[in-house]
């Protein structure tokens, strides 16, 4: 990484007589259209001139009206568009040698050296056997008379970037895909519907889902729907699965359950590699146990409908990734593909990437499914950990024996994905063998008495539910530490558990400081954070986030569509999160917004009237509309209102404007996919933790547990690319607790790419881009084994 006094700039690379052409190609994936408008801004903004290939490989092929330069307005209303605009087909003759040539020539003739690719590993092996070749295919062009010596000099070597667009996440080196959370929302909102239908007539519904190679997609959402079963290709059933299968169904009905879901990957089969199909399981479950049962399988639904939030984001920075790296590219440099790892994105060589691939399904053919699972990568194995941790509940006599009580509340704001977390923290702790106890209304309930054993079925479909249902208020401890400590002796409870935002951080800060009046809270506690601020320190990410990114994104679209209609008119926007910004200016890199005001950016009336200028400019294009996001507390006196009067006075006569204030909406509405699954792993892990930790204080001499050192109070967040436990002790010292913001916030470095991408020059740091990494063979760590990071 380049030390603070070698940081290197965005805008000191220099694309002058460069030209890049941006290909789809392979199967269409949701945000394809956002990466691509990313490398044709950025191309554009550092002076490179940029390609459209339409049709993929085969407009590579063919040439003529398929290769055309776009220009900035090209690339305008795309981002909200799933599929890919600019198209993409199968092509056999570029598998020839004769199409490559005619390819390079295509290229050549345009001076053309450097190709992003997004697509599958097909599409990517094919670029890079492009670029192996390159030169040879120039000197067959100079011996039939097609180029001269001069060009095939000038243009000597190619440079190659890939960036993976497939909605199964099929791809190793990379944690998430383009498209893959977009499918997945598609897959949450059918299986939502359906469990509706299928309570009413206490049905069993069969979804099969996409995956012909790779599980992901029927893994993941079978983790935030919960389903009771699940086949995929990398986990192939042991022989006697069907009688398991139907006696799991059966017990489930049995608990008061209305309904069953059983989720099919495409791919399915059992241990001899027979095929398992939707239709099999249905007629089994018909069979064996006579439920009323239904098929659905999903098909091109999952590829259709607009991308979510988080893959334009991810689109958008890989696409700026993706033009960092050509322009840094020399002849030597190996073709690459952009990745994401944890929070952060990678530059990885592309054919380690592919080779590992290929590796996983020589693993399934030599049937080494483990060896298979342990190649998919960190993210895919520690999703399958927490399913198998959460799907099969054991008899009583199986579970280790404990006499721990362990306590769970939600604490502040209601966020989605709050009872994901809650229902996977109690089926983890009660798998541990130790009583859970749930608190409802958060500290507030507490010192009332509102605590009662929660069982296994208790949380029964509560992962698709949104809100908070054990209640939660943002009443701190300090006030009632005294009945707390009471209702912790009287219900002997060793451990807690509280999921929450900022005023869960501050409650355990309080109750860290009154350990040592009180030993009732001499007992380890840790803090998973949720919040649709995403405000908490320690944490890149909080549960709810995400959905409230989602929700600002679909509204921001239907308003751009309406300002199009209309013409000339600028929205602006007021989004929650009290003094942080993160929703504000995530969400208005998702929207594609003109700009986002923050009370982390100070701004001024210049800056107010730099931005009217910007958007005056921007009605005299073919693009006549504006986006202005405001976060709720980022300027005391330039509020909405002052904002909307202000840019209603000032654009008089070239736009008009609207205002619109979220509200509420951002904290409802059923959790995404992304916090659904993140509140899963992360209570999974908590629980795991405190279990650990309450073997660690339990004083056999005294019989009970006493902890009272820093690491037994932590807080448990996503930091870069790991899961991390910190101690509350040292977060103290990063958290601004005036304005409720840690004092360092990771999104802050995206703002420039939302500026760029807007048309506004600014500087943008690159001092942690450039780095071509290695992919990493995953090795389970001693400590987090079988626990999801």
């Amino acid at each position: 990484m380049a030390q603070p006094d070698q940081k290197k700039f965005f805008e000191n690379l220099s694309g002058a007589g460069k030209a890049i052409a941006v290909l789809t190609s392979g199967g269409d994936a949701q945000g394809m259209n956002a990466a691509v408008r990313a490398v044709v801004r950025v191309g554009i903004y550092v002076g490179a001139k940029v390609y459209f290939i339409h049709e993929g490989y085969q407009g590579l092929v063919d040439g003529g009206e398929n290769i055309e330069e776009a220009k900035w307005e090209s690339v305008s209303s795309m981002l909200q568009v799933g599929g890919t605009v600019i198209g993409s087909a199968r092509c056999k003759e570029f598998r020839t040698h004769e199409g490559r040539r005619a390819a390079a020539l295509n290229l050549v003739l345009r001076g053309i050296t450097n190709l992003c690719v997004i697509g599958g590993d097909g599409s990517l092996t094919g670029a890079n056997l492009f670029r192996e070749e390159w030169s040879g295919l120039l000197d067959e062009l100079v011996q039939q008379g097609k180029i001269d010596k001069e060009s095939a000099e000038k243009y000597s070597h190619l440079n190659i970037v890939g960036m993976v667009g497939s909605i199964d996440n099929d791809f190793c080196g990379t944690d998430m895909t383009i498209g893959t959370d977009s499918a997945l929302h598609r897959i949450i909102e059918v299986v939502d519907a359906i469990v509706t239908t299928a309570q009413s007539h206490q049905r069993t519904f069969v979804l099969e889902v996409m995956g012909r190679h790779c599980g992901y997609l029927a893994l993941v959402s079978a983790l935030a729907c919960g389903a009771d079963w699940m086949f995929i290709p990398e986990m192939p059933p042991a022989d006697g699965w069907e009688e398991q299968m139907c006696t799991k169904l059966s017990e489930t009905r049995s608990r008061g359950s209305r309904l069953n879901i059983i989720i099919v990957a495409e791919g399915a089969m059992d241990r001899h590699g027979q095929v398992i199909t939707s239709n099999i399981v249905k007629d089994l479950v018909v069979k064996c146990l006579g439920f009323d049962t239904r098929v659905t399988i999903l098909g091109h639904v999952q590829r259709g409908g607009t991308p979510s939030a988080f893959d334009r984001i991810l689109a958008s920075r890989m696409g700026v990734e993706a033009v960092l790296a050509l322009l840094e590219a020399s002849a030597d440099t190996p073709a690459c593909v952009v990745s994401l790892c944890g929070n952060q994105a990678v530059r990885l060589p592309l054919m380690e990437c592919v080779q590992m691939t290929q590796e996983v399904q020589k693993a399934m053919d030599e049937r080494k499914f483990e060896e298979a699972v342990r190649l998919r990568g960190r993210s895919f194995e520690n999703n399958l950990n927490t399913y198998k941790l959460l799907a099969h509940r054991k008899p009583q006599s199986e579970l280790p024996i404990s006499s721990f009580n362990v306590a769970v509340l939600n604490v502040g704001a209601p966020a989605a994905g709050m009872n994901a977390a809650v229902r996977s923290a109690v089926r983890v702790g009660i798998t541990e063998g130790h009583k859970i106890f749930a608190v409802n209304d958060g500290f507030e309930g507490f010192a009332k008495g509102q605590i009662k054993e929660i069982k296994w079925g208790d949380v029964g479909g509560w992962t698709g539910q949104g809100g908070s249902l054990l209640g939660t208020k943002r009443t701190l401890p300090a006030k009632h530490l005294e009945k707390i400590a009471e209702q912790m002796k009287a219900n002997q409870i060793n451990a807690l558990l509280v999921i929450g935002g900022f005023e869960a951080y501050l409650g355990l800060v309080e109750l860290l400081a009154a350990r040592g009046k009180y030993d009732e809270f001499c007992v380890p506690i840790v803090m998973v954070p949720a919040t649709v601020s995403n405000n908490v320190p320690g944490s890149d990410f909080s549960i709810g986030a995400d959905t409230a990114l989602n929700a600002i994104t679909d509204t921001c679209d239907r308003i751009k569509q309406s300002a199009s209609g209309t013409k000339r008119r600028v929205f602006i926007i007021e989004t929650m999160g009290g003094y942080c910004g993160y929703l504000a200016s995530v969400g208005g890199l998702a929207a594609g917004a003109d700009a986002a005001y923050i009370f982390e950016e100070p701004f001024d009336i210049r800056d107010l009237q730099a931005n009217v200028e910007h958007l005056t400019a921007k009605m005299k294009t073919s693009i006549q509309r504006g986006l202005v996001l405001r976060n709720e507390n980022s300027n005391e006196n330039y509020t909405t209102d002052f904002i909307y009067q202000l840019y209603s006075e000032e654009g008089k006569g070239v736009f008009d404007c609207r205002k619109n204030v979220l509200g509420h909406m951002q904290q409802g509405g059923a959790p995404s996919p992304f916090d659904r699954n993140f509140g899963t792993k992360i209570a999974a892990k908590a629980m795991l933790w405190i279990s650990r930790k309450l073997k660690e204080t339990y004083r056999k001499d005294e019989g009970k547990v006493f902890a009272n050192t820093d690491d037994t109070a932590c807080l448990l967040g996503m930091r870069r690319r790991a899961l991390v436990f910190q101690p509350v002790v040292e977060l103290k010292n990063e958290t601004d607790f005036v304005h409720r913001i840690p004092k360092e916030q990771w999104w802050l470095k995206l703002r420039p790419l939302m500026k760029i991408l807007a048309k506004y020059k600014t500087s943008l740091d690159v001092s942690e881009s450039g780095q071509l990494e290695h992919v990493v063979r995953h090795r389970r760590p001693i400590e987090s084994e079988g626990v999801p990071a």
